[in-house]
């Protein structure tokens, strides 16, 4: 029976037999949205009061736009208007666009990179010394746990065993500016890591990757990702058993999905039984904490994921 470490040295043996055919400059792609993130986002409606996921949130690091990934607001720039909507006093520059309604008695803010729909801007209400509030949707936003420069950021969710793992060695990687923990493809809204662990809730345990798309590539992290796990593992990896521990790319975009499935296909080509599933990206929920950062916090090494050499 092949050891783990001998089934990554037969992956990567693959992997590099590909060449560099298959990496490509990465190019700004929108990502899908399901039916209520459209009719806020392109249909510009407007979601209820208080019922948004980031009205309360207090975390720090930047909110992006959810369809194209364009940094918009820091974290320092949010304040509690009591509005029931997340509110900014300022923008990331050239972040966002002003549109005066048609009616003259308000102004829309869109996404500058996309005219995606956020919401509106209000002046003169003297919540903060900038006298300015940005109230946005919390569905036009996606989060990430660290201050970025103005720009567009990919996302990534990969599913490979212990996100442990996944994670201490995706952090590394040049262009990479975060990776959280968490929990996707599953029934249960918001599961706790006692309930994903039962199996029952469909979740995978999933990490989320946010890069620098001028300096890394989808490519070149999903290629990444099939070298530091075993993907012919079915519901397993290493000694860790479930459901929960299946291998699975979720996808953000079209461009993803024919990226994950070609790369899959020159896998099976070469005589591995593939079990990683592609499958479209629902809600990601972040892991609790203490899983966030584990092996740099602990100072442990991984035990069921193995780095084997880049191609």
């Amino acid at each position: 029976m092949k050891t783990f470490s001998h089934r990554v040295l037969l992956i990567s043996l693959a992997l590099m037999s590909m060449g560099t055919e298959l990496i490509s400059q990465e190019k700004p792609s929108y990502n899908e949205l399901n039916p209520e993130e459209a009719k806020i986002i392109i249909k510009k409606a407007t979601e209820y009061p208080f019922t948004g996921l980031y009205d309360k949130f207090k975390g720090k690091g930047t909110y992006l736009c959810k369809q194209c990934g364009n940094a918009l607001y820091h974290s320092d720039s949010k304040f509690d208007s009591g509005c029931g909507w997340p509110s900014f006093d300022d923008e990331i520059d050239g972040a966002v666009k002003r549109i005066a309604d048609a009616d003259g008695r308000r102004t829309e803010i869109v996404c500058a990179s996309c005219d995606g729909h956020l919401g509106h801007v209000f002046t003169g209400e003297g919540f903060t010394p900038r006298d300015t509030r940005h109230c946005v949707n919390s569905i036009s936003l996606d989060f990430v746990p660290a201050k970025l420069e103005a720009g567009t950021y990919g996302t990534a969710l990969f599913a490979g065993g212990c996100f442990w793992g996944v994670e201490y060695f995706l952090q590394k990687e040049p262009g990479v500016v975060a990776v959280v923990s968490g929990y996707t493809g599953g029934k249960v809204k918001n599961p706790s890591y006692r309930e994903v662990c039962t199996g029952t809730t469909g979740h995978a345990e999933t990490v989320k990757v946010t890069y620098d798309i001028s300096k890394t590539s989808y490519d070149k992290l999903l290629k990444l990702f099939l070298e530091i796990h075993d993907p012919t593992q079915v519901d397993r990896q290493g000694p860790d058993i479930g459901d929960q521990y299946r291998s699975e790319i979720f996808y953000k975009n079209e461009s993803q999905k024919t990226v994950a499935l070609r790369y899959l296909e020159v896998l099976k080509g070469k005589g591995l039984k593939v079990a990683t599933q592609v499958t479209r990206a629902t809600e990601f929920y972040p892991a609790e904490e203490y899983h966030q950062d584990y092996y740099f916090r602990n100072g442990k090494v991984p035990y069921c994921h193995a780095y084997v050499k880049r191609f």
